[in-house]
């Protein structure tokens, strides 16, 4: 039984019906999403978009200034940079999410910027912008092609779920780690998750968590002072130049931790909440965000894992069909930071990291433990996906491919290897 098959059988509840095109599947619509936004806007869709917004407007956004400033970049640079990554983030949000009634949440590579960041000493900008046009082009061409959803319907489900649980349990395991650093402001925050779980369950646990430690924040003074001189720049066009070598080095690379990381993890968070992903779209668009943000020097716009899990975990809402209001907005506030580039990241600096930390792992608790039931659930592909666990909890990084797109090969390979009898059973069925 197929990845498709298999989470088509333990669906739960009805879902927008998805007809697979030549290039891209069918949704709900436009029409449909935007009728339909106002009312599944409440608490926990706005909480849920908020925590991912606020998740992916602190530390990732400080990987890329503070790697831009230790190489030089000037400030304009910087702001285009995070101008090109955020704004189009947010459109491809918006986009997904009204089109699909999903919450397939766009952002960017975060291991991306981390590669980019290493690469900025060897490399002109200008280079490095050419290298990012080119993994654009690549991950759209892999779209068009459609073997992303040829890939997706073959993969075992059981395999896919460990290399989510596995690649995720970072966010679980920095929650104790946060704990540990700044155990006032965490321990409030956990505690304020808790009573709201236990006693306001319409309300979700993450927002308490994020009220009581941010007012544990502001008691122990753990908020980081706001700089005055608050400034605000206009992005500007960057003009790519073409370097094979820095196209080899940082533009293949890239690509591959498009596909093989976050669209991969985003699929996977998203079938074990028992929504159908369009596979084939999320690549396309991830291509068409990855030669946009180029263009004011962005290294990457795509679906991104980690949002997508916040926003489509039970935090966004007790109503499934509901929680794409979440990356709506998630979607407005990644725009608005971007565009507004140079002052926010400023304000969200302030965040003690600790908490943010504390808030992305308690968010990810019950996409976590869907994971893992539906990794070993089952009598099928068990080797493989241990394996698979195995390997993306690893964190291991190999040709700058990050470890979950090797934790899906070493699963499948295993699989195939000891438990053939397994792919043999799923073709008869």
């Amino acid at each position: 039984m197929s990845v498709s098959e298999q989470q088509q059988e333990h669906e739960q509840e009805p879902t927008p019906t998805v007809v697979d095109r030549r290039f891209v599947e069918a949704g709900s619509g436009f029409a449909a999403g935007v009728r339909d936004l106002p009312k599944h806007l409440n608490i926990s869709t706005v909480g849920a978009g908020l925590i991912a917004a606020i998740f992916g407007c602190t530390g990732p956004a400080l990987i890329v200034i503070n790697g831009g400033q230790a190489n030089g970049l000037s400030d304009v640079v910087i702001s285009s940079w995070i101008f090109g990554i955020y704004v189009f983030g947010g459109l491809i949000s918006f986009v997904m999410a009204l089109y699909y009634k999903q919450p397939i949440t766009g952002a960017y590579s975060i291991p991306g910027a981390v590669l980019v960041v290493a690469a900025l000493a060897e490399y002109e900008f200008s280079q490095m912008v050419g290298a990012f046009l080119a993994a654009g082009v690549i991950v759209l061409v892999i779209g068009l092609t459609g073997l992303v959803r040829k890939v997706a319907t073959w993969l075992p489900f059981p395999i896919v779920m460990a290399m989510i649980a596995g690649a995720l349990i970072r966010f679980g395991t920095g929650v104790v780690d946060a704990a540990v650093a700044l155990p006032v402001v965490v321990g409030a925050a956990i505690a304020g998750y808790l009573m709201l779980s236990r006693f306001i369950k319409a309300v979700p646990g993450v927002v308490g968590a994020l009220v009581a430690g941010a007012i544990a924040a502001a008691v122990t003074g753990s908020f980081t002072p706001l700089e005055s001189n608050l400034a605000l720049t206009a992005p500007e066009l960057v003009m790519p130049s073409f370097d094979v070598s820095a196209i080899l080095a940082v533009g293949v690379p890239l690509a591959f931790l498009v596909i093989g990381a976050e669209n991969a993890q985003a699929m996977g968070v998203l079938m074990v909440e028992r929504y159908r992903p369009p596979f084939n779209s999320m690549t396309v668009i991830s291509g068409v965000g990855g030669i946009l943000a180029p263009l004011f020097g962005g290294h990457n716009a795509n679906i991104a894992g980690p949002m997508t899990a916040i926003c489509s975990s039970e935090q966004a809402g007790a109503n499934k069909d509901g929680r794409y209001a979440a990356t709506a907005v998630n979607g407005v506030l990644f725009a608005v930071f971007g565009i507004f580039a140079s002052v926010a990241v400023a304000i969200v600096g302030t965040l003690p990291p600790e908490l943010t930390a504390a808030l992305a792992g308690l968010a990810m608790i019950g996409v976590l433990l869907q994971a893992f039931q539906s990794s070993f659930r089952e009598r099928r592909f068990q080797v493989g996906a241990l394996v698979a666990l195995v390997i993306a909890m690893s964190g291991v990084s190999i040709l700058h491919i990050s470890a979950p797109f090797w934790a899906l090969v070493g699963g499948v390979l295993t699989s195939l290897v000891l438990e053939q009898k397994d792919f043999s059973r799923r073709e008869e069925s």
